[in-house]
C-alpha cells in the first residue's frame, strides 16, 4: 500500500473542495467538506497501492498537461474532468467482477454529486467520463481535430489522463507494475502474468494509444517501450 503525507492529502482536499465549489455553489461547506473526506477515506483504502491518491494526482497533472494546448476547454466541463478523476476509481475492489467498479463508481458519482446540488449536465458528464473507462474506448474518432465536439474532446483528455502511467518514467512505470501485482497478490503469478499481457496487449495492439494530438506526439513512444518491456518481463523474456 502507498501511504498519502498529510500534506498531500491536506492538498487534495483543498482541490476537491475547490472543483466542487465551482460546479455545487450552492452547497454548505460542511457538506462540501463531508463528500471530501468521504473521497478521500475511499482513495486512501488500505488495499490500495495504484488506485490511491497518487494516481489521482498523477491523473490531474495530466489532465492539465493535455489542456495547456488548443483547442482549449472551458472552465466549467474542465471541472468536470478533474471531478469526474476523483470519481472514476472510487469503489475498487481487485476481486470484483470487470466492470463492477466502473459502474459502482459512477453510480456512487451521480448519487453524490446531485446530493451536493451539481446540476443534472454535469452530472451526466461525469458518469459518461466514469463509464468510459470500463474498456477505455471513447465513442467515436479522436475529437481534437478543428471543429471537434466538445463532448469527444472531453472524452479524448480524461481518457488520456487515465492512461498516462503507460508513458511514465522507468522509474516510476516499475513502481507502477509492482503496486498493479501487489492490488492483485490474490492471484497466483501465472494467472496473474497472462490476465496482465492481455491487457498490456490490448493497448499495445492499438493504431492510436493515445488520443489527443499531444498525447500521441509526447507519450506514445515511451509508452510502447514501458509496455514491450513488461511483457518481456512477464514472459520471463
Amino acid at each position: 500500500m502507498t501511504r498519502a503525507a498529510p500534506w498531500a492529502v491536506e492538498q487534495a482536499r483543498e482541490h476537491f473542495m475547490a472543483d466542487i465549489a465551482a460546479l455545487a455553489p450552492g452547497a454548505d461547506a460542511p457538506l462540501r467538506e463531508a463528500e471530501a473526506q468521504r473521497v478521500i477515506r475511499a482513495w486512501t483504502e488500505p488495499h490500495r497501492a495504484y488506485h490511491s491518491l497518487q494516481h489521482v494526482a498523477e491523473m490531474l497533472t495530466a489532465v492539465a498537461e493535455v489542456t495547456r494546448r488548443p483547442p482549449r476547454l472551458p472552465p466549467r466541463p474542465l471541472g468536470c474532468v478533474r471531478i469526474a478523476v476523483w470519481y472514476h476509481d472510487l469503489a475498487y475492489d481487485p476481486r470484483a467482477t470487470p466492470g463492477s467498479n466502473e459502474h459502482r463508481s459512477a453510480a456512487m458519482a451521480r448519487d453524490h454529486l446531485h446530493r451536493l446540488g451539481v446540476g443534472a449536465e454535469d452530472v451526466d458528464l461525469v458518469e459518461r467520463l466514469v463509464l468510459m473507462t470500463v474498456d477505455h474506448e471513447p465513442p467515436g474518432p479522436a475529437a481534437d481535430g478543428a471543429g471537434a465536439g466538445q463532448d469527444g474532446l472531453l472524452m479524448d483528455v480524461f481518457h488520456d489522463a487515465d492512461l498516462w502511467i503507460l508513458s511514465a518514467p522507468p522509474q516510476r512505470y516499475a513502481q507502477y507494475a509492482r503496486q498493479v501485482r501487489q492490488e492483485y497478490e490474490h492471484v497466483p503469478r501465472e494467472l496473474f502474468a497472462h490476465g496482465r499481457a492481455r491487457v498490456l496487449r490490448s493497448f499495445a495492439g492499438r493504431e492510436d494509444l493515445y488520443r489527443t494530438e499531444h498525447a500521441r506526439r509526447c507519450w506514445s513512444a515511451t509508452a510502447r517501450r514501458n509496455i514491450e518491456g513488461e511483457l518481456a518481463t512477464l514472459s520471463g523474456g
